[in-house]
């Protein structure tokens, strides 16, 4: 392992010549970079990696050194990982994936866990046999090798390190902290400080020199940065006591920081649209650092401000639905932070609907849509509202000549399309174009992370820390967009069983079977995709029941354990159904950080 003191003494492999390469548009015209020996560094640690593994079989899974040589395998790891599954995610994902069964929509077989974290599941709590271990064993080396294949015949150019890095910095906020990584070791916290150690040594072996030249103080005061918080780390290794609000407030964002200035000065390269960030963001909570047309429908990208004007106006038009009783704001209103403030809407007959309203807030960051996840796109979504008899009740491919009676549309639909059309696919992309701009990362936990101001209060400080930390929040719900979109590819929403009640008194467990209808598989009966829980104080009443009428209902269900806690039977609960055992100060504490995440332009209706 590098120590603080050794960070001064790393090799510099940075070799000065004359532009020579095809890569004029990443290289800088006086210097080439040697990446040979940052791609050599992660070479030889997802290979010695793999040679831990043997060592794990060898040792098994009840030997004495188990745990240490576990250790030392995630520590290689995650050395290999910004670059290694950069470069294959989806592989990247299943070496350090959940330990849950995963579905196989292809085939419709059940495959069981695998990984590290099943490894360490079996290490750390047992119930496993020596055959099942070294099967755990024989698959997660497998997919070693595969990450090892393509980081030997792949080179390392200036695009890929510097997204491979910027995603690395995410999984830090966002997976390794909270214990997302590694749920029953708690080693996240000690990987945090392999990971800033292993960026700044690929950072001396690669560009350091350049960055020197250009602007050497910069160059210093990311170092210092970095041993600031590795030190910072070496003061604070318990994970539920680690203060993870202090720890990305002034070190984790100052690093970042630094890192978008370092690309920037290098001229190596010079970011991209393609990728969920904004690699101009100097850090994960700006307004603007996610690009939302990565989350949007290739056909729907980049709307005209004509497109978004029409379709704010769409979006309350009732002559969009049968009869003119609905718009998308009779359920999703402005005031009600785009929910709706009831258990359940009315249909248009004014009967009950199945499913609590949720916000649009922040809507186009998810990749799954409804509560049973059955709406892939923001697009489908929209299309199946208009298609539901019991809502707008309405063919996608006949236009309602009903809005035309508004005369204003006509000159509003020429100008956004050209045309008025004859079919409502123009009034969908309108209407999601429209919904896409609904984002807010305005609230007071954001300006207060962001270190625009120092309001948080020591309780709301507490809750923030309990929802990364002890009360396990945030396993599920995702920093920084606290929803279940995972980082850092954002490709899925994560869908989870949970064990919600049919009722507040939480006395039988809700028969809604949710994501069950797709593939009629017991795995998924009672699964709900996860939402945001931004503005959550003003979408009341919760769950896709709506059974809980404030938070400190919702904290107590998973204070239990969530519906395994209070006795339900659930054997594909994908929460733990251990009782967290949070005191009521603690409860309170995650409250009031939750209510910190209402953003001031919802909050002034």
């Amino acid at each position: 392992m590098f120590r603080l003191v050794s960070l001064g003494c790393f090799l510099i492999l940075v070799i000065s010549c004359r532009e020579t390469s095809n890569n004029a548009t990443y290289i800088e015209k006086d210097k080439e970079i040697d990446w040979e020996p940052a791609r050599q560094y992660y070479l030889e640690n997802i290979t010695h990696a793999i040679s831990l593994l043997d060592s794990l079989h060898t040792e098994g899974w009840q030997g004495k050194n188990a745990k240490h040589i576990f250790a030392k395998t995630r520590t290689a790891f995650k050395k290999a990982e910004p670059y290694a599954s950069y470069l294959n995610p989806e592989v990247g994902h299943r070496a350090n994936g959940p330990a849950l069964p995963i579905f196989k929509e292809d085939n419709g077989k059940v495959m069981n866990p695998i990984g590290l974290q099943k490894i360490e599941e079996s290490i750390y709590e047992g119930e496993v046999t020596d055959a099942e271990f070294r099967k755990e064993l024989l698959i997660t080396q497998g997919l070693f090798v595969n990450l090892q294949k393509n980081i030997k015949k792949r080179e390392l150019t200036p695009q890929r390190f510097f997204i491979a890095t910027h995603q690395q910095l995410l999984r830090i906020i966002s997976l390794a902290i909270v214990g997302f990584d590694t749920p029953v070791s708690g080693l996240g916290i000690k990987e945090t400080r392999i990971s800033l150690e292993s960026l700044f040594h690929i950072y001396k072996t690669s560009i350091q020199s350049l960055i020197q030249d250009k602007n050497s103080a910069l160059d210093k005061e990311f170092e210092n940065h970095i041993v600031d918080a590795i030190a910072f780390i070496e003061r604070n290794t318990d994970f539920e006591s680690f203060d993870r609000y202090t720890f990305i407030r002034e070190y984790m964002n100052p690093i970042t920081r630094n890192w978008v200035s370092i690309r920037k000065t290098s001229g190596l390269w010079q970011g991209s649209n393609a990728y969920p960030f904004n690699f101009d963001a100097p850090t994960f909570f700006e307004e603007d650092a996610f690009n939302v047309n990565y989350f949007t429908t290739a056909t729907n990208r980049n709307p005209k401000p004509q497109q978004i004007a029409l379709g704010e106006k769409l979006f309350f038009e009732p002559n969009l639905s049968k009869g003119g009783t609905m718009a998308c704001a009779t359920c999703h209103l402005p005031e009600k932070a785009y929910a709706d403030g009831m258990v359940v809407n009315l249909d248009n007959q004014g009967k009950p609907l199945t499913r609590n309203t949720p916000t649009l807030i922040n809507a186009v960051f998810q990749r799954s849509f409804f509560w049973d996840g059955r709406s892939q796109t923001l697009l489908d979504q929209i299309s199946s509202v208009f298609n539901n008899k019991q809502e707008f009740a309405t063919s996608v491919h006949q236009f309602s000549n009903e809005i035309l009676k508004d005369t204003s549309y006509i000159k509003l639909f020429e100008e956004a399309y050209g045309k008025v059309p004859t079919k409502n696919v123009e009034t969908i992309r309108a209407i999601s174009s429209y919904i896409s701009t609904l984002n807010g990362f305005n609230s007071k936990f954001d300006r207060n992370i962001r270190g625009e101001v120092d309001t948080f209060t020591t309780q709301e400080k507490q809750g923030f820390n309990l929802f990364m930390g002890k009360a396990l929040c945030a396993t599920c719900h995702f920093m920084p967009l606290s929803n279940g979109t995972v980082p850092p590819f954002f490709k899925e929403t994560e869908k989870e069983v949970i064990g919600v009640p049919e009722t507040a008194a939480n006395a039988a467990l809700d028969d809604d079977v949710g994501f069950y209808w797709r593939f009629e598989e017991e795995l998924h009966r009672g699964m709900f995709k996860t939402p945001t829980i931004r503005n959550a104080n003003l979408t009341s009443p919760y769950m896709h029941n709506g059974v809980y009428e404030t938070l400190e209902q919702v904290m107590e269900f998973y204070n239990l354990g969530g519906g395994g806690g209070m006795g339900f039977d659930l054997p594909h609960q994908t929460l733990p159904f251990d009782a967290l055992n949070l005191t009521e100060e603690e409860l309170q504490a995650l409250v009031a950080y939750v209510k910190t995440l209402s953003d001031e332009a919802i909050q002034s209706y």
